[in-house]
């Protein structure tokens, strides 16, 4: 079977259209205000989704919303923070080896609260449940190297993208990435949505 039976499409054209996309949700031409019961019934035979998207939990990024994206064909992994952990890492090397999908993204966003309390665990010993503990754990080692005296947003805004960037780091460096980067095309990028405007903004 061909890479053109078996891909949705290349991570290029993944990414063109989740910025066309956003561009109609931040515009208020979304395409996608009703799903069609025929819709669903075709999904039901299988999915294809065109991009995967490792996202915080935060209510208020939805991400099939953010990118103006219907039923089937946005994989999404959510958790606080858009932090690793084994589970996540196995959702994502899933989405990679069965659905073939070739973007993978993080997604991050303004005034995320996770990162915000890992700001306030490294630079003002703030102690949180054992749980979020843990969880913040995957923020803490993003954090280093940033400048603890700037102002309270200005340093929560540095800290949202370099987790972000973060964990796009930790998963270029993993083995199975490293393959798939080689030999299938795939492209890993990362994102901060603007929780006021609505846009995304991709990282360089």
């Amino acid at each position: 079977m061909t890479a053109e039976h078996t891909l949705p499409c290349t991570a290029e054209e993944a990414l063109a259209r989740l910025k066309g996309g956003n561009v109609r949700f931040v515009n208020g031409t979304a395409r996608f205000p009703t799903v069609q019961k025929e819709i669903l019934a075709e999904l039901a035979k299988g999915q294809r989704p065109y991009a995967t998207i490792l996202g915080c939990s935060d209510s208020r990024v939805p991400p099939e919303l953010v990118f103006d994206a219907g039923f089937g064909e946005l994989f999404v992994i959510r958790v606080a923070g858009n932090v690793l952990g084994p589970e996540i890492l196995g959702t994502l090397q899933y989405a990679g080896s069965h659905l073939n999908t070739q973007l993978f993204v993080v997604l991050g966003h303004e005034g995320c609260g996770a990162v915000e309390a890992g700001v306030a665990a490294k630079f003002h010993g703030v102690k949180h449940s054992s749980r979020i503990e843990v969880l913040l754990g995957n923020v803490l080692g993003a954090l280093d190297g940033l400048d603890a005296t700037q102002p309270a947003e200005v340093l929560l805004h540095m800290a949202v993208e370099a987790n972000v960037r973060h964990t796009v780091g930790e998963l270029l460096a993993s083995p199975e990435a490293q393959v798939r980067l080689a030999t299938s095309g795939m492209k890993l990028v990362g994102a901060v949505y603007e929780l006021e405007s609505g846009r995304v903004r991709f990282l360089e």
